[in-house]
């Protein structure tokens, strides 16, 4: 079976078996701050097993996009130096929210690999939590597996409950045993099965792990049982692929066949390698490395990452480069790696159509980075193959500093080198390194007082859509530097939590409001909101006048003229964002946005620059919905017809079963945000920015209202500053600048040709002054007035003039000097204008060089041109 049946034939098991097929999540987790990577197939069901989030299905099954690269769950290291690791893979699962529990979930299971893909049972093994005997009863008394072939695994790893066969979200909540499936690859493969002092062989492979969640751990570490338990299962594709095409490596199935072979043509290529030559070594790992990084940079790219010096975007950028490095240890001396992308599109298109779609796109932003890259691996490769070939066992940590830092080296990247060669890296000295840059590079920002604050306590109530004041809202919390306290004093800068409020938070790119909070006593300058906790509203204020604590009552105002300008910008994006799609098509897509009471930033997927008709048609286009002055509407409705009355949804997000969906004139997107009530609130709508931010994404700033009427006022002031200026109405400015630039432009050419002809009247005097040095001519002189132009022209003159002659030019402006050797084709095998050149340029503070018949320099002291001159001659004599 290929690898896309054997993903289809597993989904369409459980679907008959009642679970309902969900897409995979992407790779971004879409509000999982703590997920760096999907990683797990339970990703996108995480608030559905906390009781978050409720599903109209009891039971799904995934095939789950994951990479394991960054943070606790990092394969990366391993990848080419094993059988089965991978940054990228696919995780199929199957899951019970409350519904079937271990019966069904092992006998599906069990079901599967014997009946559908027909492995053979007796080269089967399991193992279960050492106290779960239930499901060792199952096993044994229900499925049939002989005693002899199921391990109990007891807690293995230094603790009460921790152990391979105990899985546990967290400290606390959600935990359960689970029961893993082993496949036997027989004894000619070395190693023991699984709890045995040799388990870490080849031999026994765990293919499926069903995790069985019927606890809920708390702080007291006391077991409670849910009185839902669930079912999360996973079982690697590649893996299982492995098994069931009877190979031992995830690398020689189907799916890597062929993207091993695009591999090996593509860096044959960047190594220059003629048909019929070789190459490289088609079992090379480096091209294991390379066919498996090519997937996870492509899925990533495809979810919205692009390569950058931090979170996601650096973990792009270290598998990139690493792939990019093995290329070049096989010979790869041109970018190739980018070129894999269309062959992946191929493979794996059909089961992910963003891969299909987004082709092009993920072929140009990895393009870039691999020809940013290339730049400097060369020079950085050599610096690391010195300090490698000093015989030391460790490269110290400056060097890897200076790898990453200026030679764009990942320090895994030259981890990774350094451990073919069997030398480590001096990590604490690289941290060093990096922590001295911090510091030294840290700038100013805004400071979100929202990190670390632990909250338990009541919801926020959010009236902020209705209304800008509320009368009676009580403290329920206040911290001072990240710490509760019980009451805060006039001076303090403070957070305060508040049972009700109309202050939006920062969320979703809009800015969080300002405003006061007041009473008898006391009053509070907001100055920012933002989301403690989801529902959890904190208010980042100094207290003015009076105390703060918890329990106050306070009249809570926001600052109506900053959430006038932020609403009018904010609607203003929702217009441009379906513009933009309707002038440049359907391919933008938003990937990130910050509306604020100044302006609306905008980046979207585009691979050009606008050009100004779009800018303008953009314009035009949002302006005449504000001239309609279309009422907008804001309803609450279910995820399902939200979806089927066509509002936008940000690919990669995650919503609840509910969502509010604005319809602003002709745009629909769900969206949390405050909002102006018609089209004709927001004014005036310009766009003053274009610019590229990252490859493959585009930036648009614009501004609204009394702002775009101040920048208007501004370039009109601008202009006619010029238009004075110019001695022409404003209407005439661009006319006056063009014949300006004509009249500019001639007389350019008058003072060229003035140059020229007193060159060529000093050429002529000079030509008597040159002396001969055994044979040759030689001359050293200063042209008066003239620039680097003139120094080569009259260089021209001078040396079919003179016939066989080493000349030197020179030309002083204040003190900086122009120097210009020459010396005739048939001086070459005596004299090098590039050496001359240099010679005189070093006494006069400069250097330079060029060809051997022509060359430039410049010095910086004109006070010792004629002693420098004057030495030209004895320089030639030497050589003659």
């Amino acid at each position: 079976m290929k690898a896309s049946e054997i993903r289809n034939t597993f989904l369409k098991y459980f679907e008959s078996k009642g679970h309902t097929i969900v897409g995979s999540s992407p790779v971004v987790p879409g509000d999982d701050p703590t997920l760096l990577f999907t990683n797990a197939g339970m990703n996108q069901f995480k608030d559905v097993f906390l009781g978050f989030d409720k599903r109209p299905y009891s039971r799904a099954t995934t095939s789950q996009k994951c990479i394991r690269a960054g943070g606790k769950h990092n394969d990366l290291d391993n990848v080419g130096y094993t059988a089965r690791h991978h940054t990228f893979f696919e995780m199929l699962g199957n899951f019970s929210f409350g519904d079937y529990f271990k019966h069904d979930a092992i006998q599906y299971a069990w079901e599967l690999l014997t009946k559908e893909f027909k492995l053979p049972a007796e080269k089967l093994w399991v193992t279960v939590y050492s106290e779960d005997d239930e499901a060792y009863e199952i096993w044994n008394k229900v499925v049939g597996v002989p005693a002899e072939r199921i391990v109990r695994i007891g807690d293995n790893k230094g603790g009460r409950y921790m152990s391979d066969n105990f899985w546990m979200m967290g400290d606390t909540g959600p935990c359960g045993p689970c029961t893993e499936i082993f496949y036997d690859h027989g004894p000619d493969v070395a190693g023991g099965p699984p709890g045995s002092p040799n388990e870490d062989g080849d031999r026994y492979i765990e293919i499926w792990n069903n995790v069985f969640m019927q606890f809920n751990r708390t702080e007291d570490g006391v077991m409670h049982k849910l009185p839902k338990p669930s079912v999360d299962t996973g079982m690697g594709l590649e893996r299982i692929t492995a098994v069931l095409q009877h190979v031992h490596s995830n690398y020689e199935i189907d799916l890597f066949v062929k993207l091993l072979a695009a591999a090996k043509n593509a860096v044959d290529f960047a190594s220059g390698v003629k048909p019929g030559e070789a190459g490289c070594d088609a079992d090379s790992p480096s091209l294991k490395v390379i066919a498996d990084h090519i997937r996870a940079c492509s899925f990533t790219v495809a979810d919205g990452v692009i390569p950058g010096n931090a979170g996601r975007g650096f973990v792009l950028r270290r598998i990139a480069r690493r792939a990019i490095r093995h290329g070049y240890k096989l010979g790869a001396r041109a970018p190739f790696f980018h070129t894999l992308v269309h062959p992946l599109a191929v493979e794996m298109g059909e089961a992910y159509p963003e891969l299909k779609q987004g082709a092009n796109r993920i072929f140009e932003v990895l393009k870039q980075e691999e020809e940013r890259f290339f730049q400097t691996i060369a020079r950085g490769m050599e610096i690391l193959e010195d300090a490698l070939n000093t015989g030391a066992q460790q490269i110290d940590g400056e060097t890897a500093f200076k790898l990453h830092d200026t030679y764009g080296f990942p320090v895994d990247l030259t981890a990774d080198v350094c451990r073919e060669r069997g030398v480590t890296v001096d990590q604490a000295g690289f941290e060093v390194a990096m922590n001295r840059q911090r510091e030294q590079a840290r700038a100013a920002g805004k400071f979100k007082m929202a990190a670390g604050l632990e909250y338990s306590g009541v919801a926020t109530a959010f009236h902020g859509y209705e209304h800008l004041v509320c009368e009676t809202s009580k403290v329920v919390a206040v911290y001072v530097d990240g710490s509760p306290v019980a009451e805060a004093q006039a001076g303090d800068d403070a957070v305060i939590v508040l049972d009700h409020t109309p202050f939006y938070a920062e969320s979703g790119g809009q800015a969080g409001d300002a405003g006061e909070l007041r009473n008898a006593s006391t009053k509070v300058e907001v100055s920012d909101t933002f989301k403690i906790q989801a529902d959890v509203f904190g208010h980042h204020g100094h207290i003015a006048e009076g105390s703060v604590k918890v329990g106050d009552v306070f009249t809570a105002k926001v600052n109506v003229e900053q959430r006038a300008k932020t609403v009018r910008n904010h609607s203003a994006t929702h217009l441009m964002h379906k513009a933009l799609r309707e002038v440049l098509g359907g391919h933008v897509q938003q990937k990130g946005s910050l509306v604020n009471a100044d302006r609306t930033r905008f980046d979207f997927a585009h691979t050009a620059p606008m050009t100004a008709a779009q800018i303008a048609q953009v314009e035009a286009l949002v302006n005449a919905e504000v001239l309609a002055n279309a009422q907008a509407q804001a309803q609450v409705m279910a995820l399902d017809d939200a979806q089927k009355s066509g509002a936008m949804m940000l690919f990669g997000e995650k919503y609840g079963e509910t969502v509010r969906v604005l319809s602003i004139g002709s745009s629909k997107e769900l969206c949390g945000g405050t909002h102006v009530k018609a089209t004709g609130d927001i004014g005036l709508f310009k766009i003053v920015a274009e610019s590229g931010v990252a490859a493959g994404i585009r930036r648009v700033e614009a501004v609204t209202g009394d702002n775009a009427l101040a920048y208007l006022q501004n370039l009109e002031a601008t202009v006619n500053d010029v238009a004075g200026a110019l001695k022409a109405a404003p209407a005439e400015v661009a006319q006056r600048i063009g014949s300006l630039q004509d009249q500019v432009r001639a007389l350019e050419k008058e003072v060229a040709a003035l140059k020229g002809k007193l060159a060529s009247a000093q050429g002529d005097e000079l030509v008597n002054q040159a002396v001969d040095v055994n044979g040759l001519k030689v001359l050293a002189a200063t042209l008066q007035g003239a620039d680097a132009a003139t120094l080569r022209t009259t260089m021209d003159q001078l040396k079919n003039k003179l016939k066989t002659a080493a000349i030197v030019l020179a030309a002083v402006d204040g003190a900086k000097v122009q120097i210009a050797a020459g010396v005739t084709a048939d001086a070459l095998g005596k004299v090098k204008a590039g050496e001359l050149v240099n010679f005189v340029a070093q006494q006069v503070g400069g250097k330079g060089g060029g060809k051997p018949d022509m060359a430039m320099a410049g010095g910086t002291d004109a006070s010792k041109l004629p002693e420098a001159l004057a030495s030209v001659r004895g320089w030639v004599a030497e050589r003659v």
